[in-house]
């Protein structure tokens, strides 16, 4: 069966315990950084940076409020960067059957670096970066191997507030609805972000715009290559069993 996320930003404290956990899971290694007027930090995500907590601020109601963003790869449920990268290398982005993970293989490094870039381009949420030393394209792994052993996701198992929850897509689905419909009652903007295009459900509680450029839906940047389009005709595509 499919899994989900389910990130109730209304619990967020931006403690960036799950951003760290992430980091620490994977063996990332520390990024050399600045301060550039803002607590978030790294500015956006790199090869080594999988999750971002994002800061906004805005006055609202003549009432400054910061608003907190964990954002990461949404694990699209039609991915159109699975479409785009095998146009060009088979196999090289797979979808897991049993929990619907968006998964990048090493095959990613068989793509030029304008094939990549289209990788990117595509995304609605400007997600993949490119490893500039290996070729490889990076995003959250939604922690397949933890997963496997029978784990939740290091940033889920990490959270302290309830706001990350993983677990069965019907039961996040509900979870989501039954939440948001608590949440409405103090904060009647709430709204839960493009829940049938994606396996990572955002609950948010003022304009999605507010958050961040990419916390809703975009459409892709130009026109998919022949290739790309002529993959996503193709679908079913090709799963990775688990």
């Amino acid at each position: 069966m499919p899994k989900s996320f389910f990130i109730d930003t209304s619990r967020c404290t931006a403690c960036r315990g799950c951003q760290v956990a992430c980091k620490e899971w994977h063996e990332h290694v520390a990024v050399p950084t600045r301060q550039r007027g803002t607590h978030q930090n790294p500015p956006d995500f790199t090869p080594q940076n999988f999750k971002i907590v994002r800061f906004s601020e805005h006055k609202i109601d003549g009432k400054i409020k910061w608003l907190f963003f964990p954002d990461q790869c949404r694990h699209c449920v039609s991915p159109p960067c699975m479409d785009a990268a095998n146009a060009y290398v088979p196999g090289a982005i797979l979808q897991d059957e049993a929990s619907g993970a968006v998964l990048y293989t090493d095959a990613c490094k068989k793509l030029t670096i304008d094939q990549a870039q289209e990788v990117r381009d595509v995304c609605p949420y400007h997600i993949p970066v490119r490893d500039q030393d290996s070729g490889m394209l990076a995003k959250c792994d939604w922690c397949i191997d933890r997963q496997r052993a029978g784990m939740l996701p290091a940033c889920v198992k990490t959270c302290c507030t309830g706001t990350m929850n993983y677990g069965e897509r019907a039961d996040m689905l509900a979870l989501a609805q039954r939440t948001l419909a608590k949440v409405k009652e103090t904060h009647p903007k709430a709204e839960l972000l493009d829940e049938d295009f994606i396996n990572v459900i955002y609950l948010v509680t003022e304009p999605r715009n507010l958050y961040h450029e990419f916390a809703e839906r975009r459409e892709p940047k130009g026109p998919l290559t022949r290739q790309a389009f002529l993959a996503m005709l193709a679908r079913p595509v090709t799963r990775m069993r688990g």
